[in-house]
């Protein structure tokens, strides 16, 4: 009997506590191990059924950048630039958040300075579209400046060119520069297959909002507009 009581309880699902309290700075802390009661009061215990292992959601960065595709793969080819150099600058500076700021005033999705903004006239630096299209243009220009070499218009992106300049024309020896252009160069690595030598430019009216679209497939109806290639 005693044998059989073990491994019952030896095959029985694993389960678990996850307790919970706030430090000396009002942070709350999570723990599977309780802490001595404090002033009187126990902390408070959650049940865990059947924990027998860490489980943790999937990260969403990926799947939320995928709405942003199309405007990438296309300012990516209008101004003659690798998208997944793009995708990755985009995912570095604001992981496809097109509301995301800095405390230096950086803003949207490529996360552009004021100066950017106003040198290539984005009326609304949270729109996708106006944020993409200025900060892939202001890349592109960073790449003739330094003849083609992505990481020193990497380092430029984030530091400044002046920066690049002070230093030889060579990566500032600044530790979050060093790490970004790394974080990039590691997450550009392959170049992608662009998807045709056309993009073309529609629009359409939806819930009274009229609305543009970009797309290497001619719409089906309607006279759109030609971006790139022959018409």
């Amino acid at each position: 009997m005693v044998l059989l009581a073990m491994c019952l309880a030896a095959a029985a699902p694993a389960s678990a506590q996850i307790y919970s309290w706030r430090d000396p700075s009002g942070n709350l802390v999570l723990s599977n191990r309780a802490r001595p009661a404090a002033a009187g009061v126990a902390p408070r215990s959650y049940a865990v059924p059947q924990a027998e292992k860490v489980r943790t959601t999937r990260p969403t960065i990926a799947e939320r950048g995928r709405a942003y595709d199309e405007i990438i793969d296309t300012h990516a080819q209008m101004n003659g630039l690798r998208a997944d150099l793009v995708r990755a600058v985009v995912q570095v500076e604001s992981a496809f958040n097109p509301y995301a700021t800095s405390p230096k005033g950086a803003l949207g999705l490529m996360q552009l300075m004021p100066a950017t903004i106003r040198r290539y006239g984005v009326k609304n630096p949270f729109n996708p579209v106006e944020n993409v299209r200025a900060g892939v243009a202001y890349l592109k220009q960073l790449l003739d400046r330094y003849q083609n070499n992505e990481e020193l218009a990497l380092a430029a992106y984030n530091a400044g060119p002046g920066a690049v300049d002070r230093y030889g024309q060579t990566v500032p020896p600044y530790r979050e520069t060093k790490n970004y252009v790394a974080q990039i160069n590691q997450m550009a690595r392959r170049p992608v297959q662009t998807r045709g030598k056309t993009i073309y430019k529609s629009t359409e009216v939806v819930d009274g909002r009229v609305v543009t679209r970009y797309s290497d497939r001619k719409p089906a109806a309607g006279s759109p507009e030609v971006l790139v290639g022959s018409r």
